[in-house]
């Protein structure tokens, strides 16, 4: 039996899909028009030190708010035994059970290496970089390579392989070559796998150097910083910001509406009219800003992606960006089914 199969037959037991049957409605995608998912990121797998199974609730919940998308942002080392050229299958198969949350529930699985082997925008940084060290894009291009393989033949609506998370500041030339290393050791798995990539300069900056290549890309959606990160204490310096309001004035810039689509929407319609389907991979504000300007940023942010027929994924679900236990001090938080929930902001997504 092939390891579709038993992903097919392991939904069918759970009470959902029979083998074969395409979740409900979920849209076809290709890398020139991506469809206008909206969801939200997972984060089981994160970080080693916090590496969990993912949980069915979540995925439930998307689908009962009327949305239909996961971004799974991992940790290679959550499946790597010791040797990072050796995968661990007790964890690979937890994957596999997102895999199967997404297809019971009509969500799609969108796979992202947040930490690759060779790179990561996180602490501590890897050893040996992706981007000019030989054995580490070999190492990387054999996970996604047995990723492509254990999830073969699934279709392009129902999973996406999103290959790093936020290239930082990085020459379009080398993103470019490893980017055509990766997507060949996954394509010659599973020819026409859809895969996204991040833009540049911490997914930024349209990443034009991949025009051709047959991939679609993803941007983001927290500028201006001093609202979306203000005192978020992994941000050096943003406790010395002032208390951001919106609209916002910063260095005679108004980001209001009209400057959102100006910074974070224009630049990457311009790499769309060259045959790249864009979404946003991540967006949303730390939980110590204002409530009442995080809706506002909020809203009209949306409305410009909406404008711009673009899917996104909130970071996060439950947690200090999220609609779930997001911690915040000046929410009238609604008690639902044990937790807390901000039901403006669930409400605003849902409308969007």
């Amino acid at each position: 039996m092939t390891r579709r199969e038993m992903l097919a037959m392991s939904v069918a037991a759970a009470g959902g899909f029979e083998p074969g049957e395409a979740p409900r409605g979920l849209p076809e995608a290709t890398s020139v028009k991506l469809p206008r998912w909206r969801g939200f990121n997972l984060l089981e797998k994160f970080m080693v030190h916090n590496n969990q199974r993912f949980v069915e609730q979540d995925f439930a919940w998307i689908a009962e708010w009327g949305m239909n998308f996961a971004r799974l942002p991992m940790d290679y080392r959550c499946w790597i035994d010791g040797d990072w050229t050796r995968l661990r299958e007790e964890t690979l198969k937890e994957i596999d059970e997102a895999v199967a949350f997404g297809k019971k529930h009509g969500v799609h699985i969108n796979m992202n290496f947040h930490r690759a082997p060779g790179y990561t925008v996180a602490s501590p940084a890897e050893a040996k970089p992706i981007w000019t060290d030989d054995e580490a894009l070999a190492v990387c291009c054999t996970h996604w390579a047995a990723f492509a393989r254990r999830y073969k033949g699934i279709p392009n609506r129902e999973m996406s392989f999103n290959l790093f998370n936020e290239p930082a500041i990085l020459a379009p030339n080398l993103h470019k070559r490893v980017v055509e290393r990766v997507a060949a050791a996954i394509w010659e798995q599973d020819p026409g796998r859809l895969i996204i990539c991040d833009g540049r300069v911490w997914g930024n900056t349209p990443p034009t150097e991949l025009v051709g290549l047959g991939v679609a890309a993803a941007t983001r959606g927290y500028q201006p910083m001093p609202i979306s990160h203000w005192k978020a204490n992994w941000v050096e310096g943003s406790e010395k910001w002032a208390e951001p309001s919106y609209p916002l004035a910063e260095g005679g810039f108004t980001w209001d509406k009209a400057g959102l689509f100006q910074r974070n929407v224009k630049p990457w319609l311009d790499l769309q009219r060259k045959g790249v389907g864009i979404m946003v991979g991540e967006f949303g504000a730390h939980n110590r800003t204002p409530h009442p300007v995080v809706l506002g940023w909020l809203r009209d942010s949306l409305a410009n992606w909406k404008e711009a027929g673009w899917g996104w994924a909130m970071w996060n679900l439950r947690g200090s960006f999220g609609p779930v236990d997001s911690g915040r001090d000046d929410v009238a938080y609604e008690e639902w089914r044990g937790h807390k929930l901000d039901r403006a902001m669930l409400d605003l997504l849902r409308a969007s």
